[in-house]
């Protein structure tokens, strides 16, 4: 499958963040029980240091859980990055901007592209350049109700709802329309992380599966 009929079957891409490597896989397997199938792992703008890192942690990830969990790179903003991410294995990448020259080098590569967006011209601009689908950011800001203008004249391009979604709020955004939502620090808690509670992070994932399988 491509990595877009992922999304659109699974629904739920994890963000991961700043998450030291040795909590990956455990992160990964939790994750998985609990139902969620999609991962991105983020690279950080302000410490270039950190991006072999990160490309490493993709590496690991994507050989860990493959054909169990398809794993992206998230931020990604550069063509550097996403050739890092490509050499790691990622099958996506996920980003905050359009970038048409990322788009177009990741689709060359067979790589799903999920660049990020807002106005209904810069969704359109994304579409445009190449996009599999569509990542409005910052979806909860906005609210579900935005998300359903959006779609109004724009149904053709799958969009991902990320930034503030919450198990209160997840179902509301796939009955809006949304092809799939990402999910950060509401479902990848740290805290729940660095204390080993594994089975906190399976029932969120769990709860997060239940709400959007409703409307999924």
């Amino acid at each position: 499958m491509t990595a877009l009929q992922w999304l659109e079957r699974e629904k739920i891409i994890a963000i991961v963040r700043g998450l030291k490597p040795e909590y990956l896989l455990r992160l990964a397997d939790a994750l998985s029980a609990g139902g969620i199938k999609l991962m991105e792992v983020t690279f950080n703008q302000a410490a270039p240091d950190t991006w072999q890192s990160t490309a490493e942690s993709v590496h690991a990830l994507a050989r860990h859980m493959a054909g169990e969990m398809l794993i992206g790179a998230g931020t990604v903003l550069t063509e550097e990055q996403l050739e890092l991410a490509r050499q790691a294995g990622a099958r996506y990448f996920v980003a905050p901007n359009t970038n048409p020259g990322v788009i177009g080098k990741a689709k060359a590569a067979g790589l799903g592209a999920f660049p990020g967006a807002l106005t209904s011209t810069e969704i359109m601009l994304a579409h445009e350049a190449g996009a599999d689908a569509v990542k409005v950011f910052p979806a909860g800001n906005m609210g579900p109700s935005y998300m359903k203008a959006l779609l109004a004249p724009l149904r053709h391009i799958p969009l991902i709802a990320v930034g503030g979604i919450t198990d209160k709020n997840a179902a509301d955004f796939i009955a809006a329309g949304c092809a799939g939502l990402g999910v950060g620090g509401n479902l990848v808690n740290q805290e729940w992380i660095v204390q080993g509670k594994w089975d906190c992070i399976e029932a969120q994932a769990k709860e997060y599966r239940k709400v959007v399988a409703v409307h999924g």
